[in-house]
């Protein structure tokens, strides 16, 4: 009896042992805040994938730039020191260029195009021009909200910006919209931007709805202005040392997981999106439509797409998608 109780004891730790060698742990990275939908759903995401796995891969979450800012995170892809994160086109672009068009003001006319968009054949290739040069691998896109304008002055038409002091980051395409209009831009940090605000260091800024509420950005500005400019969303991205290793039952789980996660998350920006506009005029701020029709004109005008290193063809490709 004792034997028997001594080899089943045994069999028990070897058959733990086994389990624990062959569960892979991941990790995956953003800059979001625990809040915000782009956490919440990597975080059923993950949990998913281990379900899914059968429990071989465990994967935890890091979210508000604790491994990083977003270029350590990506930069930590080829490092090794993150397995997955969340991010933007504008970063993949600093591997493989033509990706980055998407950035460039008025490319996408809403939501909807942009998703469809994510399904046509110049996505996949450049998202397979962006895998050649990095060896990552997106398995997703999530709409990260359409970028507007506030400001301390009244804006109706593109003309109204000239010389209007405003924060953009410091990503190029980005650029394109205020200096097409005038603007003076300053790249502040993030993190300093409602401060900069307050204090008059700037009058202007650009970000989605959903960003605007977040920051709190509405305290120090009287004016949305539904610019409409950027179409702007993020990357599911997975490092070439762990996609290399994926099986193709696993590569088809962990897409088809991270797709979902990126819907569910798409929906809630919608969501919160659809509301904001009335709940900003209720705060008393003044929100301005605008003719987009009159900011696009200057763009194309007055910013060459080659200056930023996109390609012509990428970018009628996408605006002709439907």
């Amino acid at each position: 009896m004792k034997v028997r109780l001594l080899l089943g004891a045994t069999a028990i730790i070897l058959a733990s042992a086994i389990t624990a060698q062959a569960q892979t742990a991941l990790k995956w990275a953003h800059v979001y805040e625990t809040s915000e939908p782009f956490h919440t759903e990597s975080v059923w995401a993950a949990e998913e994938i281990g379900k899914r796995t059968e429990g071989r891969y465990k994967i935890d979450v890091f979210p508000a730039s604790q491994l990083g800012k977003e270029a350590d995170l990506n930069q930590g892809l080829k490092l090794g020191t993150v397995d997955i994160i969340i991010s933007g086109s504008s970063f993949a672009a600093r591997e493989y260029a033509p990706i980055g068009v998407t950035y460039f003001p008025y490319t996408f006319r809403d939501p909807g195009h942009l998703l469809a968009y994510t399904k046509s054949d110049v996505f996949k290739n450049l998202a397979k021009g962006y895998e050649d040069a990095s060896g990552n691998h997106i398995t997703a896109v999530t709409y990260y909200g359409t970028r507007h304008t506030t400001s301390n002055r009244p804006i109706s038409k593109c003309a109204d910006m000239q010389g209007l002091k405003m924060r953009v980051p410091d990503v190029p395409a980005y650029l394109a919209m205020p200096r097409a209009c005038g603007a003076n831009t300053t790249p502040i940090a993030f993190a300093e931007v409602y401060l900069a605000l307050q204090n008059g260091t700037v009058e202007a800024q650009e970000n989605p709805l959903t960003t605007i509420e977040a920051k709190k950005f509405f305290e120090v500005q009287k004016h949305i202005v539904l610019t409409g400019h950027i179409v702007d969303h993020l990357n599911t991205v997975v490092s070439k040392s762990v996609w290399s290793q994926l099986s193709d039952a696993d590569k088809q789980i962990f897409t088809e997981v991270m797709q979902e996660a990126a819907e569910r998350a798409t929906k809630i920006i919608g969501e919160r999106e659809a509301g904001l506009v009335a709940t900003f005029k209720e705060r008393g701020l003044e929100v301005t439509e605008v003719d987009k029709a009159d900011f696009e004109a200057n763009v194309v005008d007055k910013v060459a797409l080659e200056d930023f290193g996109y390609r012509r063809e990428d970018w009628e490709a996408i605006r002709a998608v439907k």
